[in-house]
């Protein structure tokens, strides 16, 4: 009997919690007095897994590594060994023989909507993006997360998909706070956030803010408009971190603690944004008052300006070949992905969309196709650094996952071919060394409540 999300979250004990760490980039600046304390913290605990060792298969570490004939042994939730035939396998143990087959770290989403614009995609169920005003930094993405949205099950069973970051939508400015998820069964968002990862700020630039609110004869109506409400924004919330660290007193501002909490490096910045000129200007407004961006998110222009980004250490979240859907996603290429990777910049392959979610490894093999096809040859073990390892850069949680490391969070997922083929499936797909999803077990093929009786649909086969 094919179990729903919702009865095996029933069957799940509570989970311990987990606090924001402080992104290395910003260690450096002073930290305000202690308000981004989270007061609805994570209780992921980790299902109960077993010692697991998957022998004879091709490994992609994550890393930019590659093993053939590997073993990937992992226990206690956590990867123990990675290597070649010799790497010793302990007795007594789940053995797996993947003959023909890949591992990889799971795959990491940077850009989802899911739970806040669930499935069924009806109005009532429409929670991403609080358009009210274009400063809505207090709000938080994990308010609006509906747990049992049966996209968290697509995204596992077709995606290979382990972490994920839920963002509010683009609608404004400053859109509000994002949280990083497990992607594993349960009945509520606190039972799914990731221990330890950074919070996010979902900002926005282009033509979104500027068309929602000068729609309504307000401001932002312009580009020149979107900088303007933007610099007077943080010159308040520079203001608020300016007494809190003094330790004067202040009334509590939810907009601006969030900021304060960026400008102190405790939540890391998300800005969705297209045009190569843009993102220049956003890297010099990040300067003027001492925040950083981590990633731009659909960066369809990244390639004209993939120099800039090196150098100031900051991800592209890209489609392979999405474009032409407004003016500012016009100027896109196909090879925008590979010539970023190129230029020696953090590369990701992001979704956006709950159906691109289910083909990310495509979408990756798609971008390397295009890249060889103008004579940017990378390897197939180094772009799947865009699927997990930078991701995993780009939310501040690189030290506890994204590659198949000694010592990181057991997220594996086995393929039943080559996982940048259009002809393969995740086949096992394990979160923190517990097997969440079987191919070959119909007692692991988890669907949604939305789904049971429908024709098809949680099919694997």
């Amino acid at each position: 009997m094919r179990a729903s999300w919702v009865f095996i979250a029933a069957l799940v004990a509570g989970c311990t919690a987990g606090s924001g760490a402080k992104p290395a980039a910003m260690a450096d600046k002073a930290a305000p007095a202690k308000v981004n304390a989270d007061p609805y913290p994570s209780t992921y605990k980790p299902y109960a897994g077993v010692a697991t060792a998957i022998r004879n298969v091709t490994i992609y570490d994550g890393e930019g590594g590659r093993i053939e004939k590997g073993v990937v042994f992992f226990s206690g939730g956590k990867i123990v060994s990675v290597g070649g035939p010799e790497t010793a396998i302990p007795a007594d143990i789940t053995v797996f023989d993947g003959t023909g087959k890949w591992v990889t770290p799971g795959i990491i989403d940077v850009h989802s909507h899911l739970g806040d614009y669930p499935s069924p995609g009806v109005a009532a169920h429409s929670d991403g993006n609080e358009a009210t005003g274009p400063v809505r930094s207090e709000v938080w993405a994990e308010h609006s997360v509906w747990p049992q949205d049966p996209g968290f099950s697509r995204a596992l069973v077709n995606g290979g998909i382990t972490t994920l970051q839920i963002l509010p939508g683009s609608a404004n400015l400053f859109g509000g706070r994002s949280v990083v998820l497990k992607n594993v069964y349960a009945r509520t968002v606190q039972g799914m956030k990731f221990p330890g990862a950074p919070y996010g700020l979902k900002m926005a630039c282009g033509e979104n803010p500027k068309r929602v609110y000068g729609g309504r004869n307000q401001m932002p109506s312009t580009r020149m408009g979107n900088m303007a409400v933007n610099r007077q924004t943080w010159i308040r919330a520079t203001e608020y971190k300016r007494k809190l660290d003094k330790g004067e007193t202040v009334t509590r501002d939810l907009q601006l603690e969030t900021l304060a909490g960026v400008l102190s490096g405790e939540i890391i910045v998300q800005n969705h944004c297209y045009r190569a000129d843009e993102m220049a200007q956003v890297i010099d407004m990040s300067k003027e008052f001492g925040y950083k961006v981590s990633a731009f998110h659909h960066a369809v222009e990244a390639y004209k300006i993939a120099d800039l980004l090196k150098e100031n250490s900051i991800c592209a979240a890209m489609w392979a070949d999405w474009w032409g859907f407004k003016m500012e996603s016009y100027d896109a290429i196909n090879e925008n992905i590979p010539l970023v990777a190129q230029a020696g910049a953090c590369a990701i392959v992001h979704s956006d969309d709950p159906n691109g979610i289910q083909r990310l490894y495509q979408e990756a093999a798609k971008a390397l196709a295009d890249g060889r096809r103008m004579g940017i040859n990378i390897a197939d073990e180094v772009a799947w650094e865009w699927l997990s390892f930078n991701p995993a850069k780009a939310l501040g949680i690189a030290d506890k996952t994204g590659s198949l490391k000694p010592g990181k969070m057991a997220d594996v997922v086995l393929w039943n071919g080559n996982p940048l083929s259009v002809y393969t499936r995740p086949e096992k797909v394990w979160i923190d060394g517990a097997l969440l999803y079987d191919a070959n077990d119909p007692k692991r093929r988890p669907v949604s409540d939305f789904e049971l009786g429908q024709p098809g649909e949680g099919d694997t086969k």
